[in-house]
This record gives C-alpha cells, structure tokens and sequence, in this order.
C-alpha cells in the first residue's frame, strides 16, 4: 500500500509540474503569438498547451501503473506511455482541428511546442551515461564494475550525429538558386550557411595557422566542427524520455568526459603524427627549445605542455555542455519542491522558472556552437604549431602563402 501511494503522490506532483509548464507556455507565448497570428490564434495557442499538458498526464499513467505494483519501469511500459501520449494528442488535435473552433496552423504548432515541453522531464537524464550492451571484462580503471560498454546512449547519440550529416549535407549543398550559369553556382537555403561556414574555417582560422598545408587538413577541421556541433544540438533535443531495450535514448554525448577525451586523443595523434611526418627534427627541436644544458628541463616541461592542451580541450567542452543542463535540472527542481506543498505553489514557481529554462536553453544553443568553435579551433592550432616552424627572417615569407 505505502508503495502505492508514494505512486500516486509523484503522479500528483508530476501533475503539478505539467500545469505549471502549461501556464507558464501559454503566458511566455502570450505576445508573439498575437503579433504573428493575431487574436485569432490566441484560442489556438491556448489549445495546444492543454493538449500537450493532458497528453502528458494520461501517457504518465502507464507508468503509474507500473510503480504501483512496486517493480521498475519495464520497456512495455514506457512504450505504452509514449503511446498514450501520441494517441491523445492524435484525438484530441483531429478533433480541434476539424472542428474549426480554432486556426488549425497556430494550434499544431502549439501542439509540437506543448508536446516537446512536456517531453524534457529531466536535464540531467542528458548527461548520464544509460549502458545499453555490456559485457564482463576487467581493464582495470577503464572497467567500472567489471564491465564493459559496448553501446550506450552517448554512442547512439554520436551514431545519430553521423548519419544526420551524411544524410544531410550531400543534399543541402547541392541545392542551387537556379539551373542557368549563374545560379547554378550559387547555394540555396542551408547550403548558403554551410558553404560560410566553410569559407569562414578556412580562411580566417586554418590558413593563418596552417599555411601552405590547410587544404591538406581542411576536411579533418570541416568535420570536426561538424560533427561536434551536430553532437552538441542533439543534446537540446528533450528526448529523454524515449527509452529502447530498457535503457535511455538521446543525452548530450559531449557530456561524457569519455567521449571528449577520445576526440581529444584524436587530435593529440594528429598533432604527434604529422608533426614527426611533416615537421621532423624541427618538431622534436621544439622539446627542447633553450640550451642542451637545459633539456633535462625543459623537455619534460614541454611534453607535459602537450598533454595539458589536449586535457584542456577535454575538459573545456565537457564542462560547459554539463554546466547548462546542471542548471536547468536546478531551476526545475524548485517546481517539483513547490508542487509537493500544492497545485497553487507549483503554479506560481513555474512562471519564472520556465521564463529562466527558456532563456538558459537559448544560452545553450549558444554555447553548443561556441564550443564547436573553440575546439575546432584549438586543433587546429595545435596542429600548426606541430607542422609551421618559422625561422629567423623568414617569418614575413611565411606569413604571405
């Protein structure tokens, strides 16, 4: 019975925090939705928030009845639950929407935004790691429990990154604005952003730190600041909830100092191998760059040096895609303090937490490219300090290709 209750008591307060993101939408898409669709999509965007807050509350009775009974969520579960959810948005938007009651653009949009809302129940359920497959093995430090991971969420989720660009990015840049000798040659739609994006890298970060050789590692820079952007994005995506052979699906994978730390690796071989391959004696000389007396100081001063720039790429990325979910979980957890004293409480938390979850979120986004930069960035100078060298009055020279 204790079981049972303690059930119901954390469905009451899901339901306080489901009213309370409800309102708070509804208010914080008040004004643009009037300036954008007028009045008359003000009943629309109301209608949508009560959708995607009653699809919530219905699709969390499957798991109700599943704690209940006092054993763990199951897949069943959780796929009945997703499958409530999209069943009563289903009804309820083909029934207001051939209703003609409201404007049917406003009120799917609305839907969308309720549902996605609705969907983040947890920022932090983004950067744990949900093991998927393991197996038995002992690495030591590298096997937490005597296991290890073969895939998990983050995995998947770089999986996901992958397939999006190669999916993707063939088809965007071949977009052209026409079919005649002019148009053919100008980009359409994201292949625009992309092909700046790409003329950006190239010529104000890699040429003047790579010189003659950046077209030899402009596609390794092209895909890693690709890839982890993509990767950073997916980690905004509220699909937490999504669950596959019982274990969680979506997460920020650059959350995971293990993941970061293998793309560092990444770039610390690039940096080491094409430094020996490339630059040859003159990157070993740079180990020791005072008097031979010296070397016994300086080289292992300078090979410490390496590996501290390539752990700062780890932790710098790491960091700050756990920082912005950290905060959110947080401000959320004011509303779920609130929602256990009442409905009424976790109502008048909900509207400043949300309007601060919004803003933060916006930060985010931010910060996902921001990072992507920086890290594409910092491998790309590293890699040039491996491979330019300039001497004593050639330094001018170099500068000039």
């Amino acid at each position: 019975m204790s079981v049972a209750r303690s059930a119901v008591a954390e469905y009451l307060r899901f339901l306080g925090w489901v009213a309370g993101v409800g309102v708070a939408l509804a208010l914080l898409g008040y004004a643009p939705t009037r300036r954008l669709g007028g009045e008359g999509a003000l009943p629309a965007m109301v209608a949508g928030c009560v959708i995607g807050a009653v699809a919530s509350a219905v699709g969390a009775l499957a798991v109700l009845s599943a704690r209940r009974s006092g054993s763990a969520v199951p897949l069943q579960g959780m796929l009945a639950s997703m499958a409530l959810r999209f069943a009563t948005i289903l009804v309820l938007g083909l029934s207001l929407g051939l209703s003609g009651w409201f404007e049917t653009r406003p009120l799917l949009i609305w839907i969308a935004i309720g549902y996605a809302a609705q969907l983040a129940l947890n920022p932090l359920e983004h950067i744990v790691r949900h093991p998927m497959i393991q197996r038995p093995a002992n690495l030591g430090w590298l096997t937490h429990g005597g296991k290890i991971t073969l895939l998990d969420s983050h995995i998947v989720m770089m999986m996901l990154a992958a397939l999006v660009l190669i999916a993707l990015l063939p088809v965007w840049v071949r977009r052209r604005r026409g079919t005649d000798e002019v148009g053919a040659l100008v980009p359409a739609g994201a292949g625009n952003a992309i092909e700046a994006i790409c003329a950006y890298l190239r010529n104000d970060i890699v040429l003047p730190n790579l010189h003659q050789y950046t077209d030899r590692f402009i596609k390794f820079i092209w895909t890693v600041f690709f890839f982890v952007f993509t990767v950073n994005l997916l980690g905004l995506l509220p699909i937490s909830g999504i669950k596959l052979f019982g274990a969680h699906i979506g997460g920020s994978a650059t959350a995971n100092p293990w993941i970061t730390g293998t793309l560092a690796l990444i770039t610390l071989s690039m940096v080491v191998f094409n430094g020996l391959r490339i630059g040859g004696k003159e990157f070993l000389a740079h180990f020791s760059p005072g008097p031979l007396a010296l070397s016994w100081l300086l080289v292992p001063i300078e090979i410490i040096g390496l590996f501290a720039r390539i752990f700062a790429l780890i932790v710098r990325l790491c960091a700050n895609m756990i920082a912005g979910h950290v905060l959110l979980a947080v401000l959320l957890s004011f509303i779920f303090s609130a929602a256990a004293k009442g409905i009424g409480s976790a109502l008048g938390v909900a509207v400043p937490v949300v309007l601060g979850s919004v803003a933060i979120t916006l930060l985010e986004t931010f910060v996902a490219l921001l990072q992507a930069f920086i890290f594409t960035f910092l491998t790309t100078l590293f890699i040039g300090q491996a491979i330019v060298f300039h001497h004593d009055g050639h330094a001018d020279e170099a500068a000039a290709h």
